[in-house]
């Protein structure tokens, strides 16, 4: 006999199946009742899934129209079933299927708009954190700054698409579709929540350069080498009253903080 986990998995692989029979261990009023009653729970399983990517990716919809997104929506489902019973930030990877369907190929910037809907999503859901003020930093040493670290907000993420996807979202919103949009311009964009409202920036090279490289941990220092890489020249003090006015930073990490003992320090990964 199997085990209520074994059972469990069954029943959850089932609903994903397009195959009518119902998981084993289902019984009913006879078998083509119990079968019955699955199919409904399965159906309503998917449009459930299906229609909270629907709220998640307007544009996407608009754009391809409501037969072929019902269709990308639930072939998402059956590879990408939830991993948590809240719904608000389902959908994360729904811009990498959109880039492998060949029936997409007329809008190849579409899995970079649903990246960008689900950066807005994800902000807009983020923890609430009070930006942090440009002067913190003012009480720094300066030589203590290159080894400085910014805490980004929560809600902070990035995205650079080889098309210019805020412009086709901004023509996608009501009262849009008049914008003549210059599509073989790329875009590097910043999504942000400091307050009640989520925001997209668009950055130039060397600022996208720069906000990525903190993200990923890097101190001033190493972030300022990555963002003169991409744009010599950069006013790096600009760069930082930028970042700030956004909104982007939640807290400062002194240099003293970041110092590993010799003894901790590992092996890179």
């Amino acid at each position: 006999m199997p085990s209520l986990a074994e059972l469990q998995d069954g029943f959850a692989a089932a609903v994903r199946r397009p195959e009518p029979d119902p998981p084993r261990g289902i019984t009913g009023r006879g078998d083509a009742g119990a079968g019955r009653r699955f199919g409904v729970y399965r159906n309503n399983h998917l449009a459930g899934l299906a229609g909270a990517l629907e709220m998640t990716f307007p544009v996407v919809r608009k754009l391809v129209g409501e037969e072929f997104f019902r269709a990308a929506a639930m072939d998402y489902v059956r590879r990408h079933p939830p991993r948590s019973p809240v719904l608000l930030l389902y959908g994360e990877r729904f811009g990498d299927l959109l880039d492998e369907l060949p029936a997409a190929g007329r809008y190849p910037y579409l899995g970079d708009v649903a990246r960008l809907e689900w950066s807005r999503i994800f902000a807009l859901n983020a923890r609430d954190t009070a930006p942090a003020e440009i002067r913190l930093l003012s009480g720094i040493p300066e030589p203590e700054l290159p080894g400085t670290r910014l805490i980004l907000h929560p809600s902070v993420r990035t995205l650079a698409s080889r098309w210019p996807v805020l412009a086709v979202w901004q023509d996608c919103q009501p009262g849009g579709g008049r914008a003549k949009i210059d599509m073989e311009r790329p875009e590097r964009l910043l999504v942000v929540r400091p307050d009640t409202e989520v925001v997209t920036h668009r950055l130039d090279g060397g600022s996208y350069a720069f906000i990525r490289s903190l993200a990923r941990g890097a101190a001033l220092g190493e972030a300022a080498e990555h963002a003169m890489a991409e744009e010599p020249g950069l006013d790096l003090s600009a760069q930082l009253v930028l970042l700030f006015n956004y909104g982007t930073v939640a807290g400062i990490a002194p240099a003293a903080v970041n110092k590993i003992p010799p003894d901790q320090k590992g092996t890179p990964s």
